[in-house]
């Protein structure tokens, strides 16, 4: 009679094939997604960029793109947010003017160099889908607002600034003439222009007290 085998446990597992270490296959095809989807952005374009373009790219097929992201412009939201990330930089001079036309100076150089045409596509489909213009907002927009409202709050904190003053509406008087600039591209987005509205902002509000 012949002996039963015993049955293959954690126990009895040949120790000569370890279990693979590091992340899950999810995780590795998520971020194989991404690093696709900004490859093929600076190699081609937003435009020329496709979904079936980013699967052939990362290796997979275009049904797990579509387990996490519902359109091209959502792979390529969380794409850009991770790379432009740890660009945006807080300046602290000790002088309100200062600190915005440096952060201005950035982020118009870097719009003029390679995002621009990013942003404008993303911004266009912002328009015709909500859902998609809420995910920019959190997760694009916010953070360029958060590193601005750091420097007007350092500014209230140093006496430059009223602390009653409304910073959501600076905000908005600061950022508006660069969207209207990069979209409808009537004039440039320069040295210049950065410099023009930190003094406009910095005049009429920094307290002379």
């Amino acid at each position: 009679m012949k002996a039963k085998k015993k049955p293959i446990t954690s126990e009895t597992k040949s120790p000569s094939k370890p279990p693979r270490a590091g992340r899950p296959r999810s995780a590795e095809s998520h971020d194989a997604i991404l690093a696709a989807a900004l490859k093929l952005l600076h190699e081609r374009g937003y435009r020329s960029v496709t979904i079936e373009g980013i699967a052939s790219e990362a290796a997979v097929g275009k049904q797990t793109i579509y387990r996490w992201w519902r359109s091209k412009a959502e792979v390529i939201l969380e794409a850009f947010a991770r790379y432009t990330a740890g660009r945006i930089a807080v300046p602290d001079s000790g002088n309100l003017q200062t600190d915005l036309q440096v952060f201005l100076t950035q982020a118009f150089d870097g719009l003029t160099q390679e995002s621009g045409e990013v942003v404008r596509g993303l911004m266009s489909e912002a328009l015709i889908d909500p859902d998609f213009a809420e995910a920019m907002r959190d997760i694009f927009i916010a953070s360029r607002r958060s590193a601005l409202r750091d420097i007007l709050f350092k500014g209230i904190q140093r006496g430059e600034l009223a602390s009653d003053v409304d910073i959501e509406l600076i905000i908005d008087l600061i950022y508006g003439p660069m969207w209207y600039r990069l979209l409808n591209k009537h004039a440039p987005l320069n040295p210049r222009f950065a410099k023009q509205i930190s003094e406009m902002i910095a005049s009429k509000l920094t307290r002379s007290d």
